[in-house]
């Protein structure tokens, strides 16, 4: 009866709020593309310009052999963007809003959670240049492609996990935004983005790093229901489910110990 009752009040304050997560979700998109002449077009144009330099070095020049490399690419590309920047933009989004946060009540896990709002937005806009690739490639996509929205759910809730643990524990280590630049770079690469899973299969110790990777999963389920129309078995969607709610659960717990002082510190 207690854990109903703090949900219900927690939905209630969350409804409460839904206007200003709006609002600062409009604000930063509005702060992104003022002055651009390109606008929104910019969030097309970017992965398709990345796939085409990304297609010459590694598909042409290192000969990466997959078939579709810059459909297989792009689509990869696309969900890990989608993580990269919704957790890299929560980890000073709290510090970043110390001056409203000192004025007005406000709960703090709003700012890490438009983050990923606002990177989610930008995410489904990339997604018109991954169509623009597919039919540049005849790349016919099966029913699947209605299920598209399972991963990026999967991924979304895995962000915003990550993003109100970095978010909180960056109040207290102001360097972690360095170090975060780094962790992402190396990451990106114990990803399959750029290669396929099948070339380090040889290596086992690389092979078990990328399977305890949970983006390798995410990108994976977003490949299989876009690219070869297979949907994923229970197994894999299992594996995804747990890492999303773990970290989700984990995030919570610790951005709610963090925020205690957050205040003696922003």
């Amino acid at each position: 009866m207690k854990s109903t009752g703090r949900f219900n009040l927690f939905f209630k304050k969350f409804k409460r709020f839904l206007p200003l997560l709006q609002n600062l979700t409009e604000r930063d998109i509005k702060l992104k593309y003022r002055r651009s002449i390109l606008g929104i077009a910019w969030s097309v144009l970017n992965p398709l310009l990345m796939m085409l330099v990304i297609t010459q070095v590694f598909g042409l020049l290192l000969k990466i052999k997959v078939e579709n490399f810059p459909v297989y690419y792009i689509v990869g590309v696309a969900m890990w963007n989608f993580f990269s920047d919704a957790t890299f933009m929560s980890l000073n989004s709290v510090i970043d809003s110390a001056p409203l946060i000192k004025k007005v009540y406000i709960p703090k896990y709003i700012f890490p959670l438009e983050k990923c709002m606002f990177a989610l937005i930008n995410f489904l806009f990339s997604l018109i240049a991954v169509v623009i690739v597919m039919l540049f490639q005849s790349v016919v996509p099966s029913w699947t492609i209605i299920l598209f929205w399972v991963p990026i759910l999967y991924c979304f809730v895995f962000a915003i996990g990550v993003s109100l643990i970095l978010s909180a524990l960056s109040v207290y280590f102001r360097d972690l935004l360095h170090l975060y630049s780094v962790v992402l770079t190396i990451w990106m690469y114990a990803t399959p983005i750029i290669y396929p899973v099948s070339l380090v299969k040889g290596s086992t110790l690389v092979y078990n790093i990328i399977r305890c990777n949970p983006m390798y999963y995410y990108v994976e389920y977003f490949r299989s229901v876009v690219m070869y129309g297979i949907v994923p078995d229970l197994t894999w969607n299992l594996i995804c489910v747990t890492f999303s709610v773990g970290f989700f659960i984990l995030g919570v717990f610790v951005f709610n110990r963090a925020q205690r002082n957050f205040i003696l510190y922003i």
